[in-house]
């Protein structure tokens, strides 16, 4: 194990770092306590006022699409007690505990504008001018950072409410109420069941992309997560051979209510970042009628929304599922790390530069949390093999002083 002394002070007194990790979510939590196990001197940096806060703002019913024996970071798993399928509040829950359990510097209420590295070291430009320096930066901001906002011909001119799902708590604000979600990945199919529970009606879901849908627990003791870590490293074109028989597809005929026929394979539609749904009451929900799938939104009316297909509704309520924006652009855009998508070309605890690491960009169907902690191992060990290739002098990072 390599420590990583303070390596003297920034221009504004701030001293050089091992790392810093921007995001305070399971991922920069994850990679920070992976780090501070190995001697590295570690500051977390987030915008938000608390950690987690993307887990804090989603809605009430939320679970953990991950059964809890898989999802936990490293050093520390969550507590039985949460359940098989943890909830919302008990991620949110665990997340606090983790960064306590491993006593993390973390500067909460802190923007990060930019980074570059003009010398050896990456400087991480704050906002309000304050610059930190850091031998290595690890960004952690998050899969699900800004909300996707579509836009629509007529929009402006529609009476009835439209909100992006990141809005959305409960149906309880929607009773009665006719709504159109805009969506049919996991959140949208999701808010769709949860609006019928609470007695909103009619309830349609706009289906563009056409969805896999998989049963969560296909067997008595297997889940569709430990089948996608099962299956995560077979060639791409057998497990799309193999889909129906690898995993358990719901809605066998999903053209007779009203759901599109997915196409071109489940693994390669995944690795193009198309999620599959995991059925936690959306097939039921159909079947019976209590949803309905339509066409994909094309205009709004004043008081209806055109589709695709020439068909018309008129919700009282539009709630647009379309998922979120990485936001990376500012932040590293210059620098020819990102596709078309925005996403890093390079994570999975490889260095996308020197001293640049990414984690928590990718979605894969082998669950979220499990892969944020092999990326912090990853990172950890990357850095610590690396310095201690380079010969550099052990030393005991400081104590951390600030948490917010």
């Amino acid at each position: 194990m390599i420590d990583h002394p303070p390596r003297g002070a920034g221009s504004n007194g701030e001293r050089s770092r091992g790392a810093v990790v921007i995001g305070a979510g399971p991922g920069g939590l994850a990679a920070a306590a992976a780090l501070r196990r190995r001697g590295v001197d570690v500051l977390v940096v987030d915008r938000a006022q608390q950690v987690g806060v993307s887990w804090r703002g989603h809605y009430d019913r939320l679970h953990l699409h991950t059964p809890r024996g898989l999802s936990g970071l490293g050093g520390l798993p969550i507590p039985r007690e949460y359940g098989r399928w943890v909830a919302r509040d008990d991620v949110v829950r665990y997340l606090e505990q983790y960064a306590a359990h491993h006593d993390l510097e973390i500067r909460t209420g802190t923007a990060v504008e930019r980074i570059e590295r003009p010398g050896s070291d990456w400087l991480v430009h704050l906002a309000g001018g304050e610059v930190l320096r850091a031998r290595d930066v690890v960004v952690a901001t998050g899969y699900n950072n800004t909300p996707r906002r579509p836009t629509w011909p007529g929009e402006e001119q529609f009476t009835g409410q439209i909100l992006h799902a990141s809005q959305y708590r409960s149906g309880a604000t929607f009773a009665g109420r006719s709504v159109l979600v805009v969506g049919f990945g996991n959140t949208g199919a999701e808010i769709a069941t949860d609006l019928t529970e609470y007695g909103a009606g009619p309830v349609r879901i706009s289906v563009r992309t056409p969805p896999y849908i998989l049963t969560r627990e296909p067997g008595a003791f297997l889940t569709t997560t430990a089948v996608g870590i099962l299956v995560r490293h077979l060639p791409v074109r057998l497990v799309d051979a193999l889909q129906d028989r690898v995993f358990h597809l719901d809605l066998q005929d999903p053209s007779a209510h009203g759901v599109p026929r997915p196409h071109g394979g489940i693994y390669s539609q995944v690795l193009k970042g198309t999620i599959p749904v995991q059925d936690v009451g959306i097939v039921a929900a159909i079947r019976e009628g209590r949803v309905q799938a339509v066409g994909s939104l094309a205009r709004f009316g004043t008081d209806h929304v055109e589709l695709a297909d020439g068909a018309r509704v008129d919700p009282e309520v539009v709630i647009v599922a379309a998922g979120y924006e990485r936001a990376l652009e500012n932040l590293v855009g210059h620098r020819g790390l990102l596709d078309e998508r925005g996403l890093p070309h390079v994570t999975g605890g490889q260095e996308a530069l020197p001293g640049l690491w990414f984690t928590g960009f990718a979605n894969p169907i082998s669950g979220m949390f499990r892969e944020l902690r092999l990326d912090a191992a990853a990172i950890a060990r990357g850095i610590v093999k690396r310095d201690g290739a380079r010969g550099g002098r052990p030393g005991r990072p400081r104590r951390p002083v600030r948490r917010a």
